[in-house]
């Protein structure tokens, strides 16, 4: 059965840190192209960044993150990270990993585009 855990979500202040986890069960991620989500309520869901299957290792970022946020792949854990520094209260979001094998990676940013969800890991910035 595919399924994607998030983890590592939580209360941090503006400025600070946290690193969420994807991990993966039922698939091989080195496969599969991993994207991270966030959504706000009464918002659209929204793309944070995507890294493409360790054949390539090509990486995104939304403009908002950029410079602040890396994504990684960590195979033997078959889980993938984000990494967020200097976070801001409008990161503050319900953050989401999503999994697909066959998508057109240029699309990667696309939340359509993606088969398996995991359930969210809320991330709060505030002081």
């Amino acid at each position: 059965q595919v399924r994607l855990v998030e983890s590592g979500g939580g209360l941090v202040q503006p400025g600070g840190s946290l690193r969420l986890s994807c991990a993966a069960f039922g698939f091989t991620t080195d496969y599969y192209t991993i994207g991270w989500f966030r959504q706000t309520p009464g918002k659209e869901r929204e793309a944070v960044s995507c890294i493409s299957s360790s054949l390539g290792s090509t990486t995104y970022y939304a403009d908002s993150v950029k410079g602040r946020f890396t994504i990684s792949r960590d195979s033997a854990k078959n889980t993938v990270y984000l990494q967020m520094n200097s976070l801001k209260p409008e990161d503050t979001a319900v953050y989401y990993c999503a999994a697909d094998r066959w998508l057109q990676f240029s699309l990667c940013m696309s939340s359509t585009e993606y088969d398996y969800w995991g359930q969210g890991t809320q991330v709060t910035v505030s002081s």
